[in-house]
C-alpha cells in the first residue's frame, strides 16, 4: 500500500510540474506520435516525387537523384547523438521546436528556389533531414522514459506514426503531384507538416526527476523476467565502450539496409519488376503498394513491440529478422506479377519496421532510460551508414545489372540472416551475462 502511495505522488508530481495534459504520460505518447506522423512523408514519399524529379533534371542520371534520399537518411541519422545530447541536458521542447522549424524550411526551399539536384542534397537532405532526426530521436526516446512498464509498446506506437503516418498521406501526396507538380506539392505540404510538428512541441516534456509510474514497484518484477534491465545508467562515453553496443549497431545496419533500399527506390525497382505501368483499383500501382506498406510498416512496430515486453527483445529480434530475411528473398521471385508485388511487398514492411521499436527499447532497456536519446541517438546512425548502402549504393549496383534489383536483394537476405543469428546466440547471453554480473555485485556491496 506504501509503494503504491508513493508511485500515486510521483505521478501526480508530473500532472503538478506540467499541468493536466503535458503530465499525462499517454498525452505526451500522443503527441510524440502526431509529431512522428508528419515527418514520415520526409521518408517514405520520396519515391513519389522521384518521377518528376528525373523529368525537371534531365539528363541527370537516377543514381545522382536517389542520392538525395541517401542524403536525408545520412542528416536524419548522423547529427541525432549531438541532438540527443542536448534534449538530455536542457530538455525536449526546445531541440523540437528547432526540428520543426527545419522540416518547414527544407522542403519549402526544395520546393519553390532548388534549382539543381545539388540545392536538394541541401533542402532536402541537410535542413530537412537535420530536423526530421531531432523530432524522432526526441520523441522515441521521450516515450521510453515514460513507459519503462510498457516500453517495446511505446516505442513500437511512437516508431508507427513514422511508419504509418505515410499510409495516411502517401495517396494524397501523389494526387498533389499530379495536380499542381512535384516542386509545389514539397512546399505546401512542407508547411503544413512543419506547423503541426511545431504544435507537437509545446506539449512534450521529459518525466520528473524520480518520477515512475503508479504501480511501477510490483510490475517491474514481472517485466524483468522477460525483459533485461540494467540498473545503471550509462552516459554516451560509457555506452561506447560497451561490447553490446557495435554488435548492435551491426546488427542495426544490416536489417535496415533491405527495407530503406525498398523505401527509397521503390518507384525503381516496379520498373525493374515490370509493373510499374499497373494500375490497381484505377490507381497507379506503386502509391497504392507504398500505402499498404505503411499500414503494415506502422503496425510491425507495434505489434513486434509488444511483442518483446513479453517474449524478451533478443528473441523477438532473432524471430522477426529470420521472418524478413525469407521475405527479402522472395522480392526476387515476383518479376511480371503485379499481384505478387502488391501482397509480397507490404510483408517485407511487416518484417521490418520493427527495428525502430527494438532497437531504441533495448537500449533503453540495457544503457539505462536516463541518457536514452544520446545513447539512441549514437545507435541510430546506423541507419545514416545503411543508406549510403541502400540508396546511392544499391541504385549503382542495380544500374550494372541493367536496373535490375535482384542482386541488391540478395546482398540483403544474407544480411538479415546474419543479424537473426547474432541476436539469439551472440547478444541475448552477452546482455544477460552483463547484467546478472551487475546484479550480483550489488547484492554483494549491499550486504557488506
Amino acid at each position: 500500500m506504501a509503494q503504491e502511495t508513493a508511485a500515486a505522488i510521483e505521478t501526480d508530481l508530473a500532472k503538478k510540474l506540467y499541468g493536466s495534459i503535458a503530465g499525462n504520460r499517454w498525452m505526451q505518447l500522443i503527441a510524440g506520435v502526431l509529431a512522428m506522423v508528419v515527418i514520415s512523408n520526409y521518408q517514405y514519399a520520396f519515391t513519389l516525387f522521384t518521377p518528376g524529379m528525373k523529368q525537371t533534371f534531365t539528363g541527370v542520371p537516377y543514381a545522382k537523384i536517389a542520392g538525395i534520399f541517401s542524403m536525408f537518411i545520412l542528416f536524419e541519422t548522423w547529427p541525432v547523438p549531438v541532438a540527443g545530447i542536448f534534449v538530455d541536458k536542457f530538455g525536449i521542447r526546445k531541440l523540437m521546436m528547432l526540428g520543426s522549424i527545419a522540416i518547414l524550411v527544407g522542403w519549402l526551399l526544395g520546393g519553390t528556389i532548388a534549382t539543381t539536384v545539388f540545392d536538394l542534397y541541401i533542402y532536402y537532405g541537410v535542413i530537412a533531414g537535420t530536423g526530421a532526426g531531432i523530432i524522432y530521436i526526441s520523441t522515441v526516446a521521450n516515450a521510453v522514459k515514460w513507459f519503462p512498464d510498457r516500453r517495446g509498446l511505446a516505442a513500437g506506437l511512437t516508431a508507427a506514426g513514422f511508419g504509418g503516418g505515410a499510409a495516411l498521406t502517401l495517396l494524397p501526396i501523389a494526387s498533389t503531384i499530379t495536380s499542381i507538380g512535384w516542386a509545389h506539392t514539397m512546399a505546401i505540404w512542407g508547411v503544413a507538416q512543419g506547423i503541426i510538428a511545431f504544435a507537437c512541441a509545446l506539449i512534450l516534456r521529459h518525466p520528473p526527476a524520480g518520477w515512475q509510474p503508479q504501480g511501477w514497484e510490483q510490475r517491474s518484477k514481472t517485466v524483468s523476467k522477460a525483459v533485461a534491465q540494467s540498473k545503471v545508467n550509462y552516459t554516451w562515453p560509457q555506452t561506447l565502450t560497451r561490447p553490446e553496443f557495435y554488435l548492435l549497431y551491426i546488427m542495426f545496419l544490416f536489417v535496415c539496409t533491405g527495407g530503406l533500399m525498398t523505401t527509397g527506390n521503390l518507384s525503381q525497382i516496379a520498373k525493374s519488376l515490370n509493373v510499374f505501368d499497373q494500375k490497381v483499383f484505377g490507381m497507379a500501382i506503386v502509391p497504392f503498394t507504398a500505402t499498404l506498406a505503411g499500414i503494415t510498416n506502422a503496425f510491425s512496430r507495434i505489434m513486434w513491440g509488444s511483442i518483446s515486453d513479453k517474449l524478451g527483445r533478443e528473441y523477438t529480434m532473432a524471430l522477426a529478422f529470420g521472418v524478413e530475411a525469407v521475405l527479402i528473398f522472395l522480392m526476387t521471385q515476383i518479376h511480371n506479377s503485379p499481384v505478387l508485388f502488391i501482397l509480397v511487398l507490404p510483408f517485407v514492411f511487416l518484417s521490418w519496421g520493427e527495428i525502430y521499436a527494438l532497437f531504441s527499447a533495448i537500449t533503453g532497456d540495457i544503457f539505462g532510460p536516463k541518457n536514452a536519446t544520446a545513447n539512441y541517438g549514437m545507435l541510430y546512425t546506423a541507419k545514416g551508414v545503411s543508406s549510403l548502402l541502400a540508396g546511392f549504393g544499391a541504385a549503382m549496383l542495380a544500374a550494372y545489372f541493367a536496373g535490375s534489383f535482384v542482386v541488391p536483394y540478395y546482398i540483403t537476405a544474407v544480411f538479415d540472416a546474419i543479424a537473426a543469428v547474432l541476436a539469439f546466440f551472440v547478444l541475448r547471453p552477452l546482455i544477460r551475462g552483463r547484467i546478472a554480473r551487475q546484479a550480483s555485485e550489488a547484492g554483494a556491496g549491499a550486504a557488506t
